[in-house]
């Protein structure tokens, strides 16, 4: 069985033809040139899935975007980087032009659609997925389907309030788990610790333009052994504890799958957040938690568009 799966990003839309055993076998990357408006880029979208179609066949068309998607998987609405698209039926619009169904999801959710279906999340019933990327998204996996909520907006994880007197993120408050888990939040808190020690080797790096400096480089010096480092990467890791006590206690799910590039950091970030679990959430939740690495990579968004299309059309 196979479907095709697409990954509309700001800079560039990909897609791909996707075996359900099997994987990927056949993808395309084509420029997104949002800028010349909803339908062009329509168009653009459905050329691009048909170039593929033509030596397979197909089940349906899943779609992964940003922005607040309807509980139905139709509608998008006010996705950030896609001018004019203030409430479309994108799932109609591909579906009219390819002459395939189509649904269309969220792209945090998305990635956890990939990891229920091609990643270490095929292992749980019910798992929330946590993507520590530029900002933080997620996906809630409850007895292998997405939990969508009442209007489908549900798993907006990067914006629950850890400290209202926090730094501030994308978020409308102080505080949120992105304010200290997005990479460029990270990278802005890790910045300041690091200027107050001119003796360390990543003053040495990066003072002359923090704006350089991104999680990356402080796990790799945190595996060379650089103190300042382990520390940052320990609060972080303690922030994201706190973070997934709330969750477990709110949806009483144990299994936790963290994926994106801040999660590279592995157990640098994830035994400080163990730590923090162990040490403050409540005894009878403790039973059965899990938390595990995704390492889909830049593969997660388009396995995870074409399980939406598994999903609902198989």
């Amino acid at each position: 069985m196979k479907a095709i799966g697409v990954d509309l990003g700001g800079t560039n839309i990909k897609a791909a033809v996707v075996d359900d055993k099997q994987g990927i076998v056949e993808q395309v990357t084509t420029p997104t040139r949002a800028s010349l408006g909803k339908d062009f880029l329509l168009d653009r979208i459905a050329e691009t899935v048909t170039g593929l179609v033509k030596n397979h066949e197909i089940i349906g068309i899943g779609l992964g975007l940003p922005g607040m998607v309807s509980k139905d998987q139709t509608t998008v609405k006010n996705p950030p980087n896609l001018p004019g698209w203030k409430e479309v039926n994108a799932a109609e619009e591909i579906s009219t032009r390819t002459n395939l169904p189509c649904k269309v999801e969220n792209d945090a959710n998305i990635a956890a659609l990939g990891s229920l279906h091609f990643g270490v999340g095929q292992q749980f019933e019910s798992f929330i997925m946590i993507t520590l990327g530029t900002g933080v998204g997620g996906g809630i996996i409850y007895d292998r389907k997405l939990f969508k909520g009442t209007q489908g907006m549900a798993g907006e994880l990067g914006h629950v309030i850890i400290d209202y007197h926090g730094p501030l993120s994308n978020s409308v408050t102080r505080g949120t788990v992105e304010a200290y888990l997005g990479q460029r939040f990270l990278s802005r808190f890790a910045s300041d610790l690091i200027s107050q020690n001119p003796s360390n080797p990543l003053y040495e790096q990066f003072a002359d333009n923090f704006d350089e400096l991104e999680p990356l480089d402080l796990t790799n010096a945190a595996n060379e052994g650089n103190d300042l480092a382990i520390e940052i990467l320990a609060k972080s890791g303690q922030r994201l504890g706190y973070a997934i006590i709330n969750y477990v206690h709110m949806m009483d799910i144990r299994k936790f799958v963290v994926g994106g590039g801040v999660a590279k950091a592995g157990d640098l970030l994830f035994e400080p957040a163990r730590e923090i679990i162990d040490k403050h959430m409540m005894e009878p939740f403790k039973e059965g938690f899990e938390l595990v690495y995704e390492d889909l990579g830049n593969e997660s968004a388009l396995l995870g568009a074409s399980g939406l299309a598994f999903d609902s059309f198989s």
